[in-house]
């Protein structure tokens, strides 16, 4: 039996792994509600492949949704670096912002993802929700 290299702890990714499969097995746990575990899935995709755009909108998701809120705002702030004109990403860190209660961030971004995107109800309700 091999014995194990130093470099096999539990956070490294496995090498036959590839961000495009762990993405696809990431949206997969957030379409089943297995939100904590599609983070963790997700956090090796962006180990692979940093700020890319599509896992961090996907890890962003499975952070909001598992209440992990500062994680999600920083990976919504992170998505809008690399993608300024995201609709969603700029709903996603409204959100996130306003879970965290900071009302008057949220609603800039709230603003600006019914700006990008006005013919998208979800983001207006939003916005309207909040006042």
């Amino acid at each position: 039996m091999e014995s194990p290299r130093p470099d096999d702890g539990p956070d490294q990714p496995d090498e036959r792994e590839n961000a495009y499969d762990l993405l696809q097995r990431g949206h997969a746990l957030l379409e089943g509600r297995h939100y904590a575990q599609a983070a963790i899935v997700l956090e090796r995709a962006d180990r692979l492949e940093p700020g890319k755009g599509s896992i961090l909108e996907a890890l962003g998701r499975a952070y909001f949704n598992s209440g992990q809120a500062e994680r999600s705002r920083a990976t919504f702030t992170a998505l809008l670096d690399v993608d300024p004109s995201s609709h969603y990403g700029h709903f996603a860190l409204g959100q996130s912002l306003k879970r965290l209660g900071r009302r008057e961030e949220a609603a800039t971004h709230l603003r600006l993802a019914v700006a990008l995107s006005p013919g998208t109800t979800l983001y207006r309700d939003a916005l309207d929700r909040l006042g």
